[in-house]
């Protein structure tokens, strides 16, 4: 079974995450999250499961428009523009090395609203970066 049909049958769905785009919050191959099916209109700060073309992607919501979400990955620095209809679920917690943690949790919220907080200086840092190294490879001659 897919896991939209597990969602759709179950309404929750636990599974281990893959990828990069929600660390430091999430890690790859370690964590488990747990997904339910939403019963109302997702807010700022929520984390969507939601459809991009054929893959299934975790991200933050960050703005709630009309008809529509923008999310951004708490490791990612594009915005997307998300329909409602392409979110399947919302996260509702997360297990690490055997300790649950619930999105309800105080802890969470503030983590959530200081990361996005610190966006700007996260941006610029790794633009910096970026620059640095594109000048090095220039000035020493590697690709």
């Amino acid at each position: 079974m897919t896991m939209e049909e597990l969602l759709a049958r179950d309404g929750k769905l636990i599974y281990k995450t893959r990828g990069i785009s929600m660390e430091p919050m999430l890690r790859q191959n370690r964590d488990l999250v747990i997904l339910e099916t939403p019963k109302a209109r997702l807010k700022p700060y929520d984390v969507a499961l939601y459809k991009r073309g054929k893959d299934l992607v975790l991200h933050r919501v960050l703005k709630v428009e009309e008809d529509h979400y923008m999310i951004r990955g708490d490791n990612t620095y594009a915005w997307e523009r998300v329909p409602d209809d392409a979110v399947l679920a919302v996260l509702t917690g997360f297990q690490r090395k055997g300790k649950q943690y619930f999105v309800s949790d105080g802890r969470y919220l503030f983590y959530a609203k200081f990361w996005h907080s610190i966006y700007p200086l996260r941006w610029f840092v790794v633009n910096v970066i970026r620059r640095m190294k594109r000048c090095a490879r220039r000035l020493w001659g590697r690709k």
